[in-house]
């Protein structure tokens, strides 16, 4: 993508529906704008976001509200210990033709089919059933008695945890984890911001959201952030960030051999640049810097770090491993 005026203007216009999106939002999301901000990435990178936070911190209802101001389809399953595979993604049923009394089945679409998918507490559904989404993540698709059927775009699948809670959970195994681009952590808000929360959801009034964009634009913009140039010393220090986190990389640093019994795959790699591609155009550049990268690292890697005995002994997270290998990559 040469940087035209034309590509510029199409920037500029990304910029600004970015600007007026996180402002529709914030009128009925008091504060976490980070939040906000790394979802919309995801989105334009055709990634799927993993949030994790305590009970009552508005995760379903930021979800919701950013479908309305997106114009999109909204899909909210709560998993449960007894959710079956079809109660997501569908099932068939003998459906009888009136006038010839002739019997045939039928698929009926599960929740799976809409354009933003709430998976609410995805750790408390066995992995079998946890497992029905990874067709729908990775490929867009749900193949269903023998058939398969093309899910609408675009589509996005945002999954909550509650990080305080475990009795009863099933852990999401790694490969599950990996196909979400962003694991982001909801914290509590600040003093003015609960006290302002308070206000606005005990009065009788209703935020009037305006829509900013459509899925045919979204789909527009998604193929824009495709399209953006890399600096090759951009590429190569995503691509030795994420390689820097396998133990038994050559490069890789001491203290990462010490804490790490996995490190991050390819799909790491490519989820900082796609990150940082939208980044850099949500801020009006035409192209990302290494900056961007550092930017979008720690909700890429987070989740997709193994620690091991040592590092828990010594209450190091993954968190801290990231942030380490930030500081030394300054140096």
């Amino acid at each position: 993508m040469n940087t035209s005026a034309k590509d510029l203007s199409i920037i500029q216009e990304m910029k600004e529906a970015h600007d007026t999106i996180v402002q529709e939002v914030s009128k009925v999301i008091v504060g976490q704008r980070q939040v906000i901000n790394e979802l919309l990435i995801s989105l334009l990178a055709r990634g799927h976001c993993l949030l994790v936070g305590v009970p009552g911190l508005a995760k379903t209802l930021l979800i919701s509200t950013l479908a309305r101001v997106l114009q999109l389809k909204f899909s909210r399953i709560q998993f449960t210990p007894d959710l079956m595979p079809s109660d997501i993604t569908g099932t068939e049923i003998i459906e009888e033709d009136m006038s010839t009394g002739r019997k045939a089945f039928k698929f009926v679409r599960g929740p799976v089919f809409a354009n933003i998918v709430l998976a609410d507490e995805i750790n408390r559904t066995p992995p079998k059933t946890q497992a029905a989404l990874l067709q729908a993540m990775q490929e867009h698709e749900v193949t269903a008695a023998g058939e398969t059927f093309k899910l609408e775009e675009p589509f996005f699948v945002l999954a909550t945890q509650n990080p305080i809670e475990q009795e009863g959970t099933y852990p999401l195994p790694e490969a599950q984890l990996d196909r979400f681009m962003f694991n982001l952590w909801v914290n509590y808000p600040s003093l003015d911001e609960e006290k302002q929360i308070v206000k606005t959801t005990t009065g009788g009034r209703e935020a009037s959201l305006k829509i900013v964009l459509d899925a045919g634009r979204i789909m527009q913009l998604q193929k824009l952030v495709r399209e953006v140039p890399v600096a090759d010393n951009v590429v190569d220090f995503a691509v030795q960030l994420a390689r820097k986190t396998r133990p038994n990389e050559s490069a890789a640093p001491q203290f990462i051999k010490d804490w790490i019994t996995w490190g991050a795959g390819p799909r790491a790699s490519q989820y900082l640049v796609l990150g940082a591609k939208t980044r850099a155009i949500f801020d009006g550049r035409p192209t990302p810097d290494i900056d961007d990268v550092r930017a979008v690292a720690t909700p890429v890697l987070r989740h997709r770090l193994v620690t091991n005995f040592n590092a828990d002994a010594e209450g190091v997270n993954a968190v801290k491993i990231v942030e380490r290998l930030l500081e030394d990559g300054r140096q």
